[in-house]
């Protein structure tokens, strides 16, 4: 198995090769403006090494190349390249008081709303049709979203993870009127919960533009560079899905920068349990490793100030990274950072902002830059600063443990510089060959995901299991995994005493490999 993986973070892009199962090759630089290109350029540098060439001269066949992109997760954030929205609801009359968008921060919520429209349909929670499906009334509104040029639908209906038909037959109605329409469906995103759920729906529904231009561009990238090999991109969870996938449900690739850190630390120290600190050049990112994977966050999620809840990793991030500020009298270390600018704005390589790498250079722990622009720190103010991140670091390791225990904690990324040999509150801290590249680890070494979280009713406890199982495993087929392969990483049933019919609430995950190509 031979894989390129490659991360593009705030400051850094990092890619590297893997041959059955050893980093050959990894390579870092700067994040240029257009990360595109970035992604391009890591490429070309690992074709320059020579380690993607056989020995006649001709490129390896690759398996797969894994990216993990900051993209969707930016737009929202920074308010950019985002797509006007149809927003559809099934739940008449019951939701009229909280229509789509109304949690939303307002200046979001002006660039994405295109329009609302809710009509009857949806179910109870016990699985029974709440109301029938206004067919006329989504053809209506269809016809009426055609008019107003809108082209991305976000479709919602109340309790649709137990039943989806409604969603679908509305998918079906709006298509039939507009084509060329991007359909998101709530279903295939969240869990139990109408606005979280309808809101990454609605998120979604906005990336779709933004999707389809940026994976096509990552395509272009990788067949200009040469290499015949199939897209994939990293995902909240640690894994993988193809570029199909991905481009349809954007909202997945969220967190997966730091998520890609987290299962590269597991691969690289060969740990299933454990802290991870993730120490890049802006932020630091802390989260819990259980059976190789980031435990995932079980409450909602704000993205861009938006609440959600489907599935995404429980992590605590800070800004404390290599580029962080330091401020000397009071002392004051991040949370602002130059980010890719380190190599122009730091004062050891001419600037004039003084940052922890500057520091770490005056101490001799990294030999990069100008030590001599650095000299005048002195032995004393270099430790309090040295020191100050270690109590930034030790507060939030301390935060994101759920265990009385000591672990062990795995530090990595560029800054993990500035992570002590000792912390408290964990056994040991374990440095990695790589380290600064685990991001990109991570993402080579992804396998592919599925989940079902739905509530069941009318069956035994080991079928509705069964049942669950079932969906999960399509799911990960779907995504681009080996069916052979499947395997369940996490089970949980609940039984609700409060339902008619004998229901009980089934969550499972499957983790399996990227499927051959021919």
């Amino acid at each position: 198995m031979r894989r390129i993986g490659i991360d593009v973070g705030g400051t850094n892009t990092d890619a590297v090769l893997i041959e059955e199962g050893k980093v050959v090759r990894a390579v870092k630089a700067p994040t240029s403006e257009n990360v595109t290109t970035g992604i391009l350029d890591s490429l070309k540098s690992l074709g320059a090494t020579g380690v993607l060439k056989e020995a006649g001269g001709s490129l390896k066949k690759i398996d797969g190349v894994m990216i993990g992109t900051t993209h969707f997760i930016n737009a929202v954030v920074q308010r950019r390249h985002l797509t006007k929205v149809a927003a559809l609801r099934l739940g008449m009359p019951a939701s009229a008081s909280l229509p789509p968008f109304c949690d939303w921060p307002e200046d979001l919520a002006e660039l994405v709303r295109g329009g609302v429209w809710m009509v009857e349909g949806g179910h109870e929670y016990d699985g029974r049709p709440f109301m029938p499906l206004d067919e006329a009334a989504v053809t209506r509104a269809a016809q009426e979203m055609k008019a107003a040029g809108l082209k991305s639908v976000g479709i919602s209906a109340i309790f649709s993870p137990l039943d989806s038909s409604h969603e679908k037959r509305a998918a079906e109605l709006v298509a039939a009127i507009i084509p060329d329409a991007a359909i998101t469906c709530s279903s295939d995103l969240g869990r139990i919960g109408l606005l979280e759920r309808e809101n990454a729906g609605l998120l979604n529904a906005a990336l779709a533009d933004l999707s389809r231009d940026t994976i096509a561009a990552f395509e272009k990238a990788i067949r200009d560079s040469g290499i015949a090999a199939p897209l994939f991109i990293t995902q909240n969870d640690g894994t993988v899905a193809e570029a199909g996938q991905a481009r349809r449900l954007p909202v997945y690739s969220f967190a997966s920068g730091a998520t890609n850190s987290m299962r590269g630390a597991a691969y690289l120290s060969g740990l299933q349990d454990a802290m991870v600190i993730d120490v890049g050049g802006t932020t630091t990112d802390v989260g819990q490793l259980k059976h190789g994977f980031p435990r995932e966050a079980n409450s909602v999620v704000k993205v861009g100030g938006v609440r959600t809840l489907f599935r995404m990793p429980d992590l605590l991030s800070i800004g404390l990274g290599g580029g962080s500020h330091v401020v000397l009298d009071p002392l004051k270390v991040g949370p602002v950072s130059v980010g890719y600018r380190l190599l122009t704005d730091s004062i050891a390589f001419g600037g004039k902002q003084l940052t922890t790498t500057d520091v770490a250079i005056a101490m001799g722990v990294l030999k990069l830059g100008d030590k001599d622009k650095v000299a005048y720190l002195d032995p004393a103010t270099r430790q309090k600063v040295f020191a100050e991140a270690a109590r930034l670091a030790e507060e939030a390791i301390d935060r994101m443990k759920t265990e009385m225990g000591d672990l062990p904690l795995v530090a990595v990324g560029g800054g993990a510089f500035l992570i002590p040999e000792r912390v408290a509150g964990v056994s040991k801290v374990i440095h990695v060959e790589h380290g600064d590249c685990a991001n990109a680890v991570g993402a080579a070494i992804a396998q592919v995901s599925g989940e079902c979280d739905q509530i069941f009713k009318d069956m035994t406890r080991v079928e509705a299991i069964g049942a669950a199982q079932d969906i999960a495993n399509g799911r990960a087929v779907a995504a681009g995994a080996d069916r052979s392969t499947l395997h369940t990483i996490e089970s949980e049933d609940m039984p609700l005493a409060y339902l008619p019919g004998n229901s009980v609430r089934v969550r499972v995950r499957v983790v399996g490999d990227v499927a051959a190509t021919t």
